[in-house]
């Protein structure tokens, strides 16, 4: 089976049919993948997830990706408590947009390190590769949180659960992003955010909170959260998940997808069958994804 974009269902695509003027459906003539009354998934690459067609993209990144990580610098900002950060810089002069990416698990603590490694560096080092960079340069924010993204309650035994409100690690990232934008050279109309797992259920949390701050998002099996959908319904984004999760079931995407369009949204969903959890291999090698998000931007 190839990997499939989990599209509108024909009841949801007449709704925006008859409510859109036949304008709005003309897809933009240079080829970017700008908003229309209903965002049209980019191609994705060719083959299964496990084809030599489809993995050689995975391999090229390995090949790419040794040294990228040096470039980022080792920052610290002090908010309501001392995060972490690496920060990469764009070589070109003027504004340049900005990509927060949000680590899952495996990037907990405060070495200032783990968020670019184990699953985490194809989120974070896909953006800084040399090809990218020259087609899109940006700069690349990875804070690291060692208490996680969302809001959490302490339940007295077991693991803490996510409960409604701005998680603090939510908070302190965009506390970054902020103090960044005053530092340097950023496009504030062209903010992105991405993350996985625990990341995306960050990426939630902050879309949910401060749903005007991002020009689009990308979400790669981000855990359930209680945030409320309609407030992001009209953020641009893309959400890949896995067919066979494991750790994160991909019902947790289909049920957000399937809110996020009740309440007028527009997310592009993207299942690969037969991957379980690392469907960030998969995500952040699709060719299409760059130009997708980088087309996104705030009206001046």
């Amino acid at each position: 089976m190839t990997p499939q974009h989990v599209l509108l269902t024909r009841r949801e695509a007449l709704r925006w049919c008859g409510a859109a003027p036949l304008a709005a459906w003309t897809a933009v003539v240079n080829g970017d993948a700008l908003r229309s009354a209903i965002e049209v998934p980019p191609s994705l690459a060719p083959g299964t997830p496990t084809s030599t067609e489809r993995t050689a993209l995975i391999e090229a990144f390995h090949r790419a990706a040794p040294g990228v990580d040096e470039r980022f610098e080792k920052r610290t900002h002090r908010g309501a408590w001392a995060m972490p950060y690496r920060l990469f810089r764009p070589a070109v002069t003027g504004k340049a947009p900005l990509v927060l990416y949000l680590h899952g698990s495996g990037g907990l603590g405060d070495d200032n390190q783990k968020q670019l490694g184990l699953g985490n560096v194809f989120g974070t080092l896909s953006w800084a590769l040399p090809d990218h960079q020259r087609r899109f340069p940006c700069y690349v924010v990875a804070p690291q949180t060692d208490r996680g993204w969302a809001n959490y309650q302490d339940t007295g035994s077991g693991p803490a659960r996510i409960v409604p409100g701005f998680g603090e690690g939510a908070r302190t990232a965009l506390e970054i992003v902020r103090a960044l934008a005053r530092e340097l050279p950023i496009d504030e109309r062209r903010l992105y955010v991405t993350g996985q797992s625990m990341g995306g259920a960050g990426v939630w949390n902050l879309l949910a909170h401060q749903p005007r701050v991002f020009a689009a998002a990308v979400v790669c099996c981000g855990s359930a959260t209680p945030d409320a959908v309609k407030p992001m319904a009209r953020v641009p984004l893309w959400n890949f998940h896995g067919e066979v999760d494991k750790t994160v079931p991909v019902a947790v995407s289909r049920e957000r997808i399937a809110a996020l369009r009740k309440a007028g949204g527009q997310p592009i969903a993207t299942e690969y069958p037969g991957v379980d959890h690392n469907v960030w291999e998969w995500a952040y090698t699709e060719p299409a994804l760059p130009e997708w998000l980088f087309a996104h931007a705030h009206r001046a």
